[in-house]
């Protein structure tokens, strides 16, 4: 009875790690695969006057030229506009 408990065990196992690898395949081929974690990749953008970079979200802008430019402080947008 053990044995057959330890073979079904291994059995599930192997069948996992052959899933995990597939799953890196596909992934790696560019193929649609399950999301992993429910984080999302943020863009950052830098700083024009001191080359920070900081997310669009949480950073100061200003337009300039027909673009949007994106501060790390109120320092740095000023120094930006007096230019």
């Amino acid at each position: 009875m053990i044995r057959y408990l330890l073979i079904g065990i291994l059995i599930l196992i192997i069948a996992r790690v052959f899933w995990r690898v597939m799953d890196g395949i596909l992934e790696a081929a560019g193929g649609t695969t399950r999301s992993r974690s429910k984080s999302s990749a943020v863009k950052l953008v830098r700083d024009p006057v001191c080359g920070t970079f900081v997310a669009p979200s949480a950073a100061l802008s200003a337009e300039a030229g027909g673009a949007t430019h994106y501060f790390c402080s109120e320092k740095c947008r000023s120094e930006f506009k007096h230019r």
